[in-house]
């Protein structure tokens, strides 16, 4: 298991969009050198190229409105 930043992955994406599968490959190799074969590596190539950048929080929240304090209760007798 693996984290990838959206950095390297827009780096990943880039490459196999411009260069093809294996120059993504070369891209992931070089990001992380931890993988050893070629097919698993395309295999991880091939998930990073098809994710889409995730949208901006702020813009995909709805309005908050903001909290306000309660009328004090009167005590009961």
């Amino acid at each position: 298991m693996f984290t990838v930043s959206e950095n390297e992955a827009e780096t990943i994406r880039r490459a196999f969009h411009e260069r093809g599968e294996w120059s993504a490959v070369v891209e992931l190799r070089r990001l992380f050198p931890v993988f050893a074969n070629n097919p698993e590596a395309l295999r991880c190539v091939r998930a990073i190229a098809g994710w889409q950048p995730l949208p901006d929080p702020a813009a995909a929240s709805p309005k908050v409105t903001p909290l306000r304090r309660r009328k004090p209760t009167e005590p009961q007798p």
